[in-house]
């Protein structure tokens, strides 16, 4: 159950209607998991969402990296909300269900190029302990570029946010849907 509901229209302020308004005017229409959260804070959820929408629809990275990246947060924070919505993008965006099976299961996936290996091997490293060794620095730049790897951390750090967001409000799957990956490593 979720530990905070998105406010009634008729009982938000001036700040979380404006908020709203331009989230669902923007690419995604509609008000996202976290920003029910966030509205609390409407600041907060306005720079939050724009950030979101920038490294979600306009990174250098083709929608495939970004997925992999946002799905690597989501089953490290077990963020079951993410998991579910971004599984269903990765698979629309050409993922290949073997990997984003492995991801859950917390197993090496098979990758088919370098910049899925080094999207992978980066995010891993980063998320587990925290940096990023320089053998895999220099090959995340040769595969990914300078732009491609700031814009990947960004991603990284992004959903996090959002992971931890929906963990600690509990904004989760609908009641009618089961979790997919398992609470302990």
């Amino acid at each position: 159950m979720a530990r905070l509901s998105l406010p009634a229209e008729d009982a938000r302020t001036e700040a979380q209607r404006l908020a709203v308004a331009e989230v669902t005017a923007g690419r995604r229409g509609r008000v996202p998991a976290p920003m029910i959260a966030w509205l609390q804070s409407p600041e907060l959820a306005r720079r939050g969402q724009h950030l979101g929408e920038m490294l979600r629809y306009e990174t250098t990275l083709e929608p495939s990296l970004s997925e992999l990246a946002i799905l690597v947060t989501a089953r490290h924070w077990t963020a079951h909300h993410e998991w579910v919505a971004h599984k269903r993008e990765g698979l629309k965006a050409g993922m290949d269900p073997a990997v984003i099976a492995a991801i859950a299961a917390r197993r090496e996936p098979v990758f088919r190029d370098d910049r899925e290996r080094a999207v992978f091997a980066v995010s891993k490293s980063l998320l587990e302990t925290r940096g990023v060794p320089d053998a895999l620095y220099a090959q995340a730049i040769a595969v990914l570029g300078e732009r491609g790897l700031v814009e990947l951390v960004g991603i990284l750090g992004y959903y996090a946010l959002v992971s931890m967001t929906l963990n600690t409000f509990e904004l989760g799957l609908p009641e009618n849907v089961a979790p997919e990956l398992a609470e302990t490593p």
